[in-house]
């Protein structure tokens, strides 16, 4: 590998469908940084010893996704916010040292605040529903923007009493069936995989909400969701999950290659046509 060529990657199980290389070498073009981003296949037993030699790769750090967050988080030296969370997504070298955070939580918060600004101003409650990885970065993001009252659906409620005990009084589970929780509901977060290509639709009516609410994803495939169209049919305010992919990854970039990306239309034009062809 030439010295002044700096890398990092992607390394999943499976990651041939990951649009990360596409965000992070089209902002290794723009800035002229003579870098680059690639995808790694490692299984769930191999993911260890891959970690660990990421310095004999060639690589200065790395984004981690499905199967092996939890496992990047105790192979590390995690910070404050993915220990808080329980799993890290971005992986890189400090003096010899593994690092990890989590910047899916500051992904999601940036998101928001540019698909619909000041919306936690005044925010009484949110609705997250589902109670795996993704809720937990959801709850510590909204914790740490003071959100008093999340409300947790999931389909086993010990899953959501399990948060309750991880994140403190502010979480309040609360059964799949009672849609009653969404009538004062400022925000709701599918941090589900329903509505997601090849799954089930959301049983969730978005008529239950009241006006100012704002309706979130983190999926992107499909890139508008059946919960997403049906909030936009109400007039309601929207953040998708594509936003959130950008976002996550302007953090792992600056750590990498040392400048700070800008999250631009281009970007995500880009991205979209990427999609749309895949999915014809």
């Amino acid at each position: 590998m030439n010295a002044t060529l700096r890398a990092a990657c992607i390394v999943g199980w499976p990651v041939a469908h990951s649009r990360s290389p596409l965000i992070h070498n089209y902002w290794l073009k723009r800035y002229g940084i003579a870098g680059e981003y690639r995808r790694e296949a490692v299984p769930p037993e191999q993911f260890a010893e891959f970690a660990r030699s990421l310095a004999a790769r060639g690589y200065a750090g790395a984004n981690v996704t499905v199967p092996h967050k939890e496992a990047a988080l105790k192979l590390s030296q995690p910070d404050e916010r993915a220990r808080a969370v329980g799993a890290a997504n971005t992986l890189w070298l400090e003096g010899g040292a593994l690092r990890s955070t989590n910047t899916d939580v500051e992904g999601f918060l940036d998101n928001l605040d540019a698909c619909a600004p000041q919306w936690d101003r005044g925010l009484g409650k949110a609705v997250v529903l589902g109670a795996g990885g993704a809720a937990r970065g959801v709850i510590y993001s909204l914790i740490g923007r003071g959100v008093g009252r999340i409300t947790v659906v999931n389909r086993t409620r010990s899953r959501a009493e399990g948060l309750r005990q991880r994140f403190g009084d502010a979480v309040h589970p609360a059964d799949w069936s009672d849609e009653s929780v969404l009538a004062d509901a400022g925000l709701v977060v599918n941090a589900t995989v329903l509505g997601m290509a090849g799954q089930p639709e959301l049983p969730l009516d978005v008529r239950q909400l009241p006006g100012h609410a704002v309706v979130a994803e983190l999926v992107y495939v499909p890139l508008v969701t059946p919960l997403l169209r049906a909030a936009r049919g109400r007039g309601l305010s929207t953040a998708d999950g594509l936003g959130m992919l950008m976002y996550q990854a302007v953090g792992g970039f600056t750590l990498w290659f040392g400048r700070a990306p800008e999250v631009t239309a281009e970007l995500r034009a880009l991205l979209e046509a990427d999609l749309t062809s895949a999915a014809d």
